[in-house]
């Protein structure tokens, strides 16, 4: 797959549109998903000004520092069309966005996470523009995969499927979850991601805190721990999987109690996902069994989150998103039961609502797995 079928220059045409029809003069990205969904090109955040200037009208501009400038002629930026103006250090870099826009705005979108010293000298440089988040123009965009990003998502899931498959060769008894998790990480990097985004490695009753990361903390026989793992290809879309294990003997027998529950709970709510139906209602059909066995109060979060370029986006499903589901939205399942001072579990797979249901993109098993 090329870069151009992830990255096409029409896309920047569709956000123009759409930047019109919000009521805004132009979008003004600092590195990050937007910058790199819009043109292809993986910024790099610093104090030096980066910034493409998408107007409503008119020719893009991307705005580089010029030592970094090599940096953005190799990516894909210039095949999408736009134009490339670099500032040497010691200039002032924010008069190109002024000239960029090509006179007065009054309503410009800033990316959402752009650096406050960028956002005052913005509205230095355009006292009389009003700022809104770029995320009320992008969201809607990026929210529908296409199938080239359908099918990155889906290398991504492989790679990482690849890497719990090998999970036997570290996850042993008397190991700490640091030492696992250094092994995890260069698995990851070794199965084609270019970034190791996170490693939680969570034994016993680490297991019981659903983003505890890792430790010093030996692992013990038949202890479960939950591994949850994740990183970003090259092509800039993500994988991130949950799988729980019990490595070295017997899991005490509540855990395989309610692990049974949480399995049901899992499978219930991938096969939820279809048009239409709402990202709360996939949220119920992991809660309704989990509640059921007694165990709602220990269901601590979301069931998932949409996945893309960011880690975390669009769609999240969680109690109140009554939005329908529609193809082409990408985000994990990934239900959890956690027990303080005991253990804990999740499942999470990532999946595509398709025309007619759904695509899961791990294809691991999600039963529980002895070591």
């Amino acid at each position: 797959m090329g870069f151009e079928e992830l990255y096409p220059p029409q896309r920047l045409t569709t956000a123009q549109r759409a930047v019109a029809a919000a009521g805004l003069d132009a979008l003004l990205l600092s590195p990050g998903s937007d910058l790199r969904y819009l043109t292809g090109y993986d910024a790099h955040a610093g104090e030096r000004l980066t910034l493409l200037v998408l107007p409503a009208e008119g020719e893009p501009t991307l705005i580089v520092p010029t030592l970094e400038r090599p940096a953005a002629e190799a990516s894909p930026a210039p095949a999408t069309g736009v134009r490339l103006v670099d500032h040497p250090d010691g200039t002032d870099p924010y008069p190109l966005v002024t000239a960029a826009l090509g006179g007065p705005v009054g309503a410009v979108g800033l990316a959402d996470r752009m650096w406050a010293e960028q956002v005052l000298a913005l509205r230095a440089v355009l006292p009389d523009a009003r700022q809104r988040l770029a995320s009320t123009v992008l969201r809607e965009l990026r929210i529908h995969k296409s199938a080239a990003e359908v099918e990155a998502l889906a290398e991504a899931g492989a790679a990482i499927d690849a890497v719990h498959a090998r999970m036997g060769e570290w996850l042993r008894p008397g190991r700490t979850e640091v030492e696992v998790a250094t092994d995890i990480a260069a698995a990851i990097r070794a199965e084609g991601h270019v970034t190791v985004d996170f490693v939680i490695v969570a034994a016993g009753p680490n297991g019981a805190s659903p983003h505890h990361g890792t430790s010093d903390r030996p692992i013990g026989a038949g202890e479960p721990v939950v591994v949850d793992i994740g990183g970003t290809m090259a092509s800039g879309y993500r994988s991130d999987c949950t799988r729980t294990y019990c490595p070295g003997g017997p899991p005490p027998a509540e855990f395989v109690d309610y692990y049974a529950v949480l399995h049901e709970a899992q499978r219930a709510a991938v096969a939820a996902v279809r048009p239409g139906v709402s990202a709360a209602a996939v949220d119920a059909a992991a809660r309704e069994p989990i509640t059921a066995a007694g165990y709602g109060d220990a269901f601590l979060h979301r069931t998932g989150h949409g996945i893309g370029l960011d880690g975390h986006e669009e769609p999240y499903v969680v109690a109140g998103n009554d939005r329908p589901l529609a193809a082409g939205m990408a985000f994990s399942v990934e239900p959890g039961i956690y027990l303080a001072g005991r253990h804990g579990a999740r499942i999470e797979d990532i999946v595509v609502c398709t025309t007619d249901g759904v695509r899961r993109l791990n294809t691991t098993p999600t039963e529980l797995i002895a070591l």
